[in-house]
């Protein structure tokens, strides 16, 4: 991550800064992840819910996998 830790400042107190605002960040987007999957429990442990998330999830990475074999 050293292009994002300004030359001239501490590694230490930059890095250090930088892992605080990534938790500050991503504690919450965590939090909210959990509520919505505590709210639609029910619904997720279907396997018809099941069923449509693997198919929705194996064509992203196939589309992927797909767009980067056809890239340079």
């Amino acid at each position: 991550m050293p292009q994002f830790i300004p030359s001239g400042t501490s590694h230490f107190t930059m890095g250090l800064l930088l892992t605080t605002v990534h938790f500050l960040i991503g504690l919450p987007w965590s939090a909210v992840l959990i509520g919505f999957a505590r709210v639609l429990q029910g619904w997720l442990r279907k396997p018809h819910a099941r069923r449509l998330l693997d198919r929705i999830t194996g064509t992203v990475i196939g589309v992927f996998g797909i767009r980067l074999a056809l890239t340079d």
